[in-house]
């Protein structure tokens, strides 16, 4: 039903009984819903052939469409998509399909944008590790301070908002790339020394849930890279470094849409007074993602869900 329409199911319902019940012409009980004869023609239609069912709503889509483009063809365009990587107009001579068409196409199957497939190969990166802790993605989040009083967000911007030089929160996380499972912690810097105090902390946490961590992947920052805290809090917990390709942050894509994650729901989700207040939120933040927020990757389990399930060998 669109937003405008006159008639909810409960008004066909009056409208019909009117009618059928109680007598009423047509016409007059048309004029009284507010509606014209022929709609109300129509809904009476509708409840003598089938009941009180007829009076649903209703897709608009067409029982046949005769002339829908066939599914070989529809197969055609996404895999030149995939192989070409390139938009409608270079694709139409390829498939031999109208660039409206193929347009129409792509929007339907969520390849409208170029961003929605991975450019360089042309093929979709969907992976998940088999068990918990065969592979911890490591990423920190640089965030700027609250200054007492509350930044620009809370204060709207041009309303005499002191530039802020409060600096910078370094916000560290891992996530365990089958559950989803994040440990966040937050600190003064990104430095080696700090890296591999964090990457102990998160080892400890999972090892309280029973995982033990095998492979930890990072980008190639200097402070993973060659620091040697860092490379030594690896052999510790017995973890084998992996790092992402060069220019390719897709490659640690679960911390990335873990940051976004990050933000919109705990930095960014409603104006803080100051930075303190900010950081007060943030474990309620993780508990809930960890704990109560759904995945839509996970079938709608909780990520500590499908750790536990997996750890306990209820698998789902």
């Amino acid at each position: 039903m669109h937003r405008r329409a006159k008639l909810t199911v409960f008004g066909r319902r009056l409208l019909v009984e009117r009618i059928e019940l109680e007598g009423w012409p047509i016409a007059h009980a048309a004029e009284m819903t507010g509606v014209s004869r022929q709609t109300a023609t129509k809904w009476v239609r509708r409840y003598r052939s089938e009941g009180l069912a007829g009076l649903e709503d209703r897709s608009s889509r067409p029982r046949r469409s005769p002339r829908s483009l066939a599914p070989e063809q529809v197969a055609a365009i996404l895999a030149a998509r995939h192989e070409l990587g390139v938009g409608p107009h270079r694709l139409a001579p390829v498939v031999g399909s109208p660039r409206s068409t193929i347009t129409d196409v792509l929007r339907r199957h969520g390849l409208s944008r170029l961003r929605d497939r991975d450019r360089p190969s042309g093929v979709p990166i969907r992976y998940v590790r088999e068990r918990p802790g065969e592979l911890l993605h490591i990423d920190v989040k640089k965030l700027g301070r609250i200054p007492d009083g509350g930044g620009h967000h809370f204060r709207g911007r041009g309303n005499g908002t002191p530039r802020s030089r409060a600096g910078y929160d370094y916000v560290h996380q891992a996530i365990d790339d089958m559950s989803r499972v994040a440990f966040v912690d937050v600190f003064a810097d990104e430095r080696g020394p700090t890296c591999a105090r964090f990457l102990r902390e998160a080892a400890a946490f999972f090892a309280r849930q029973g995982v033990r961590v095998e492979r930890v992947m990072t980008d190639n920052a200097r402070n993973y890279v060659d620091s040697h805290d860092f490379q030594a809090a690896l052999s510790d917990i017995r973890a084998r470094h992996r790092r992402t390709r060069p220019r390719r942050p897709q490659t640690n894509g679960k911390s990335e849409r873990f940051n976004r994650t990050l933000l919109d729901e705990w930095a960014y989700v409603r104006p803080f007074r100051s930075n303190n207040e900010r950081l007060a939120a943030l474990p309620a933040f993780v508990d809930h993602y960890n704990n109560h927020r759904p995945h839509s990757a996970l079938k709608g389990l909780t990520p500590m869900a499908a750790l536990v399930n997996n750890v306990s060998g209820n698998h789902t």
